[in-house]
């Protein structure tokens, strides 16, 4: 703090010699006039003093017969004089100031969190729909109305807050993840779990719904394996009525899987040239101004590079400025060799296995193949998969009274 105090009011570094500078500097301190960092080299001193110390010692210097002789200069009354020179540093100063305060009266970030079953395209459009946009002013937003409408216009959320960072927004919501009640169980139309392929169940749990099949049993596509209809008995076990649910299980069908590539003989390559040429751009939210310019090169493309400075990232003010660089390539045309063709297609085949994993399904057996055709390398896969099935179809809805002997 003293040190800030010493720099707004100025001080200065100086060299003081001659007869006497001991004496100087103790009549310095009757008088209250500060000295400090004193360094001695040989007979001279070197210090700090204040500037309003320094229009003082002149009649105590001619006293002790020492001299004094200004070294640097330091502080705001001595930087203020030297920046007012440069009207476009000052300009620039003002302008970058009046920038940041204008704005900060704006909202240029919209950030959500926690939504699971919303998605962000839909949670934007509703956004759009109550005037909550980028850009628009802080004062124009009503938080408390705002979380109202949310939990209004979508009944899974359970919680919802919005706040203002600065120029963001930032709106955390919480969904219900519960699950279903009874009673809405009760009143779905009801659905059944039907095979989605030819195959042989190998494993069957059932959380909801009667099941129509057993471990073991031969499907063809489009059986149903969990029925969704549940029928409710009279004491006499008859059927009294039944009861509509949702069919949920978990089911595992072993069953025969292909998989075809192919791979031409000839392909192309781009072949670049080194020829470049760059463009600049500059982006305000989804709009973009760049020069006007011909078209670079016959065949070309480009990559860009977009950046904004830091202090408009801290505000999240949404301006960017960018560089395209255009490279100019050749198509040129090459043979696979046995080799790369063979890596290609093995590249293709592990795709399909990454997403067969990802599904859930389980490769039991698999055969595959490669061979050269009259234009193109080919493969073929045949496999056996454990996967698991259970497309959901509408419940046959029946009458008790439309059948005569049901139960």
């Amino acid at each position: 703090m003293i040190r800030f105090l010493k720099y707004m009011k100025g001080y200065l570094r100086v060299r003081v010699w001659g007869f006497s500078p001991e004496r100087f500097m103790n009549l310095c301190s009757n008088k209250g006039i500060l000295l400090w960092d004193i360094v001695r080299e040989g007979d001279v001193y070197y210090m700090n003093i204040t500037l309003k110390g320094f229009w003082e010692i002149r009649p105590i210097a001619k006293k002790t017969g020492t001299r004094v002789a200004i070294l640097e200069r330091y502080g705001l009354p001595f930087f203020l004089p030297g920046l007012l020179k440069r009207k476009m540093f000052v300009l620039g100063l003002v302008l970058a100031v009046a920038f940041w305060m204008l704005s900060s009266l704006f909202i240029w970030d919209i950030h959500l969190s926690g939504n699971y079953q919303i998605t962000d395209d839909v949670f934007q459009n509703f956004l759009k729909e109550n005037q909550v946009r980028i850009g628009m002013r802080r004062d124009d937003l009503d938080i408390q109305e705002l979380e109202k409408q949310i939990r209004r216009q979508f009944p899974q959320i359970t919680w919802a807050s919005a706040r203002l960072d600065g120029t963001k927004l930032l709106i955390d919501i919480k969904e219900n993840d519960a699950p279903m009640s009874t009673e809405e169980q009760k009143n779905t139309p009801g659905t059944d779990l039907v095979a989605e392929y030819d195959g042989r169940v190998v494993s069957i749990i059932v959380r909801s719904g009667v099941p129509k099949v057993a471990i073991g049993d031969t499907v063809e596509k489009g059986t149903v394996l969990v029925e969704g209809k549940v029928p409710v008995y009279n004491e006499d076990a008859t059927v009294r009525e039944y009861s509509y649910v949702d069919a949920d299980a978990d089911i595992m069908l072993e069953h025969a899987s292909a998989f075809t590539a192919s791979l031409p003989f000839d392909h192309i390559e781009k072949k670049y040239t080194g020829r470049e040429k760059s463009s600049h751009y500059i982006k305000l939210g989804e709009r973009s101004w760049a020069m006007p310019e011909d078209r670079p090169f016959l065949v070309y493309d480009s990559v860009i590079r977009e950046s904004r400075p830091l202090m408009l990232e801290k505000l999240s003010v949404p301006v960017f400025w960018g560089t395209v660089t255009y490279r100019e390539y050749q198509n040129m045309e090459y043979k696979y060799t046995e080799e790369e063709a063979r890596a290609h297609l093995n590249q293709k085949l592990m795709d399909f296995l990454a997403e067969l994993e990802e599904k859930g399904v389980q490769i039991i057996e698999k055969n595959v193949r490669i061979e050269k055709g009259s234009e193109a390398w080919a493969l073929t896969g045949e496999f056996l998969v454990q996967e698991p099935v259970g497309k959901s179809a509408e419940t046959e809805r029946i009458e008790v009274g439309e059948t005569g002997t049901d139960g």
